[in-house]
C-alpha cells in the first residue's frame, strides 16, 4: 500500500492568495485617493467618477459579506441592505452637488467633502458587516483626507527642504575627484 504523497504549496501562495483577497479594498483606496488628487490639480469635480466608486465600494462590501452566508435568505437580505445603504450615500453625495451647495465650495473641497462621505459609509458598512477590511478601509480614506489638505498646504516646504538638503549634500559630499586632486598636490610638495 503507497501511503499518499503530501504536497507542500510554495511560501508565496499564501502570499498570492493573501494579496488576492486584499486586492479589492487596496484598490478602492488607490481609487478614491486617485480622485481627490486629481481634482485637486485640475480644479474640476469627478462627479461620475465619485458615484462609481460609491458602487464600487457596495460591490466589495456584498462579496464581502457574500461569502460568510449560507442562507439565501441572509444573501437578499445583504444585498437589500448595502443597497439601500449605498443609496443613501448617493443621495447625500448628489445634495453636496446641487448648484446651490456647489455654489459654497470650490472643486477641491467637493471632492474632499464626498471622500468623507464615502469614508463615513464605508467605515459604517464595515461595522455593519462586522468587516476589518472595510472598517479600516473607511478609516484609512477619512484620514486621506487631512493628509491631503496637509500636504497641499506643506507642498511649498517639502520642495524648500528638500532643496536644502540637496544643497547640503553637493556642499559637505565627499568627493573622489577632489580628494584626488589634493592628495596628488600634497604630494608634491
Amino acid at each position: 500500500m503507497s501511503e499518499p504523497k503530501l504536497t507542500r504549496e510554495p511560501a508565496e501562495s499564501g502570499r498570492a492568495s493573501l494579496l488576492r483577497r486584499k486586492l479589492p479594498y487596496v484598490i478602492v483606496l488607490i481609487l478614491a485617493i486617485f480622485g481627490v488628487a486629481f481634482t485637486n490639480i485640475s480644479h474640476q469635480p469627478l462627479i461620475g467618477y465619485w458615484e462609481f466608486l460609491a458602487l464600487a465600494i457596495g460591490v466589495v462590501c456584498v462579496v464581502t459579506g457574500w461569502s460568510r452566508l449560507d442562507d439565501r435568505q441572509a444573501r437578499i437580505r445583504l444585498v437589500w441592505m448595502q443597497a439601500l445603504h449605498w443609496l443613501a450615500f448617493l443621495v447625500t453625495m448628489n445634495i453636496v452637488l446641487l448648484p446651490g451647495v456647489q455654489r459654497m465650495l470650490n472643486a477641491p473641497a467637493t471632492s474632499l467633502v464626498l471622500l468623507m462621505l464615502l469614508a463615513l459609509g464605508t467605515f459604517v458598512a464595515g461595522v455593519n458587516l462586522l468587516s476589518l477590511e472595510i472598517a479600516f478601509l473607511g478609516l484609512a480614506m477619512a484620514l486621506a483626507v487631512p493628509a491631503i489638505t496637509w500636504l497641499k498646504q506643506s507642498a511649498l516646504f517639502f520642495v524648500l527642504a528638500a532643496a536644502l538638503f540637496i544643497g547640503l549634500g553637493m556642499t559637505f559630499w565627499p568627493r573622489q575627484g577632489a580628494a584626488r586632486v589634493g592628495k596628488s598636490s600634497g604630494r608634491g610638495e
